[in-house]
């Protein structure tokens, strides 16, 4: 599957905080946290507990989350497929640096040790 402009303005202007609910049950009806959500996305993003809880509350969309976001700079070693797309492969930026994180929240809800989840250096 390929990436298109539809799909990357879509996703630009979807709101953190109208994905942020569907992340947390997500993870939560596997048994995981809602501290470990956080500590991933604060993995991610760079972001402090504080700049975090503003965006859960907030009305920034996605492209404005990540244009303020530090990304880890390990981010690229996020591989494999999400919603059908190979997050390596995506060619827009942004679209992938979203999916980066649908990609984190997948493998803590499938049950991954943190360690792996953060790319936690050997």
């Amino acid at each position: 599957m390929k990436d298109t402009a539809k799909q990357d303005e879509k996703i630009a202007k979807m709101t953190f905080a109208s994905v942020y609910p569907h992340y947390l049950a997500k993870i939560e009806r596997k048994g995981r946290t809602k501290e470990e959500l956080h500590e991933v996305i604060r993995w991610l993003t760079g972001y402090s507990d504080d700049q975090l809880q503003e965006h859960i509350s907030g009305t920034a969309t996605f492209k404005a989350f990540f244009e303020n976001a530090e990304l880890n700079v390990h981010a690229s070693k996020i591989t494999g497929s999400i919603c059908g797309y190979k997050v390596q492969e995506i060619q827009n930026p942004l679209s992938q640096q979203v999916r980066y994180l649908d990609k984190l929240v997948d493998e803590l809800a499938k049950g991954k040790k943190m360690e792996k989840i953060l790319r936690a250096s050997s």
